[in-house]
């Protein structure tokens, strides 16, 4: 969902090479080993997971990210990337530009989607339409609360402007209605998984296309 890079993250003496990923609200790093240097530790010792909220300082100098949380300070050596991922924590997407809802969009709405999501759409679209799609949709969002709600998707992927894109928005962490749920019925319906963002703390939204080839 997030940016995932190999590097070496380091708090006080303490470092280990690994993987950070950088999410929508929070800076994870998964040690895979210790480098064999001074001061390495063992994986599970450098095991972090912070929330942007935590964070007090943030900067990037000579490829290197430093965090100050708490009373302490990560620094990951990320080369080229540290200062993209400050810009990308200091200013946060909103989750409408995640989606790619433009100012002046025409939107679908399938379903029940939340009541502060459906306020941002207002906000931003020209025209949200419940139901049927427009003619003119640009984005269509489903809510898949369940198994059944997926069976929507075929007759939305013949009714959709060839260029358009369909988001389906799902609940994170269910067994009865998965991520491979969701793409294997987008994928039966022709369509192609192009990318996931993380909708809400509950909810997941995965986005589907028309392939090139097919419009």
């Amino acid at each position: 969902m997030g940016q995932e890079l190999l590097c070496t993250a380091r708090i006080g003496r303490k470092q280990a090479q690994g993987k950070a990923l950088l999410e929508t609200s929070e800076l994870i790093f998964r040690p895979m080993g210790a480098p064999g240097s001074q001061g390495a530790v063992s994986p599970g010792e450098l095991r972090l997971r912070i929330p942007f909220s935590d964070m007090k300082h943030v900067k990037a100098e000579r490829g290197i990210l430093q965090v100050k949380f708490g009373s302490a300070i990560a620094a990951f050596q990320i080369g080229a990337y540290a200062e993209k991922w400050r810009d990308k924590i200091l200013h946060p997407k909103t989750r409408i530009e995640k989606l790619g809802v433009k100012p002046g969009a025409n939107v679908t709405v399938v379903g029940p989607l939340p009541g502060d999501f459906v306020q941002e759409l207002l906000s931003a679209a020209q025209r949200i339409s419940e139901g049927s799609v427009s003619l003119n949709a640009q984005l269509i969002f489903l809510a898949a609360e369940t198994l059944s709600d997926l069976i929507r998707i075929e007759k939305l992927a013949r009714q959709m402007p060839p260029a358009a894109g369909l988001w389906i928005v799902y609940p994170k962490g269910e067994k009865s209605i998965t991520e491979n749920d969701v793409i294997a019925a987008g994928r039966k319906a022709g369509m192609k998984d192009v990318k996931v963002v993380g909708f809400s703390e509950t909810h997941t939204a995965l986005k589907f296309v028309i392939p090139v080839e097919k419009r």
